[in-house]
């Protein structure tokens, strides 16, 4: 059994407070084990160019396989559809609450904001699902982590943004959401509000540690919804939603597909054993293709 882990984590104060969260469970479950937390700066917290992907997963990935660190805690959603050779996905957390939410500098509700109200979003998925609910809404980009955008909404900036309830919540901001949007309308990105843990293919005694974390609920769901986006070619530049619930052996998966200005949407759901995750989501992601998705998301390509 090792008795030290050095774990990689991208500097951002919501970065460490995951990866504190993990460090946590760890030490509870092993507290001989001696826990280092190994900041790294990732490609994507330099290089914020608009329309861009930002890869927020790069250089701790790199970092892992060259032995620097024995485990990588990143936002689920960040994590590339398919891994690099080397590393595998050994545990995903108790995952927080999915759901995007509108940070106002007063509690508005989407519906009372003001006509042509400017509301930021860098998200392709968030800008399509804001027109689809008010076409008449501005929407404007706006990029950098909880702190930057919070900061646009107060200075007068933008009337609102929307940001994820678990980054808020992880960041102990509870009290900055101004209202948690329905799922019904605002359908979350694959993976959003779970993390993952990865390490490298064959370190056998430090996944063992790390899947003790696992939650398998979570870990169904983010595998459906990360192989319906798959399916599809998604990444963070295509206006898509996935959710997946589990409910004892059974998950059942959401998904929607928007055009850029919201005014159509494919939305379908499928429901299969949780131990088939990752081929329900492959069989909704054909569902859609075979009803015309591609349609709507070369728009975005």
């Amino acid at each position: 059994m090792t008795d030290r882990l050095r774990v990689g984590t991208r500097r951002s104060a919501l970065a460490r407070a995951q990866t504190d969260s993990v460090l946590a469970r760890l030490h509870r479950r092993n507290p001989r084990v001696q826990l280092e937390a190994v900041p790294i700066d990732a490609s994507g917290d330099t290089d914020r160019t608009p329309g861009g992907s930002p890869d927020f997963t790069d250089a701790l990935d790199r970092a892992l396989l060259r032995g620097e660190i024995d485990l990588a805690v990143h936002s689920a959603k960040d994590l590339p559809l398919e891994l690099d050779p080397g590393i595998d996905l050994v545990a995903c957390p108790v995952r927080a609450d999915p759901r995007d939410c509108l940070v106002t500098s007063r509690p508005h509700r989407v519906g009372s904001l003001p006509a042509g109200a400017r509301v930021g979003s860098s998200s392709l998925r968030r800008r399509a699902q804001l027109l689809r609910w008010r076409p008449d809404l501005n929407v404007v980009e706006i990029r950098g982590n909880v702190d930057t955008r919070i900061g646009v909404v107060r200075s007068g900036a933008v009337n609102a943004a929307i940001l994820a309830v678990a980054g808020l919540l992880r960041l102990a901001r509870e009290s900055e959401i101004g209202r948690r949007l329905p799922l019904r309308d605002f359908l979350p990105a694959p993976a959003q509000g779970a993390l993952a843990v990865v390490a490298r293919t064959g370190d056998g005694p430090v996944a063992a540690l790390a899947r003790a974390l696992d939650d398998p609920p979570t870990h169904a769901s983010v595998t459906a919804e990360r192989a319906f986006a798959a399916e599809l070619g998604g990444d963070c530049n295509l206006p898509l939603g996935a959710l997946a619930v589990a409910r004892g052996r059974t998950l059942g998966l959401v998904g929607e597909v928007l055009a850029p200005d919201g005014r159509l949407r494919l939305r379908k759901s499928r429901r299969g054993p949780a131990a088939s995750a990752h081929s329900l989501g492959q069989e909704l992601g054909r569902d859609f293709l075979e009803a015309g998705a591609n349609e709507l998301l070369s728009a975005t390509r």
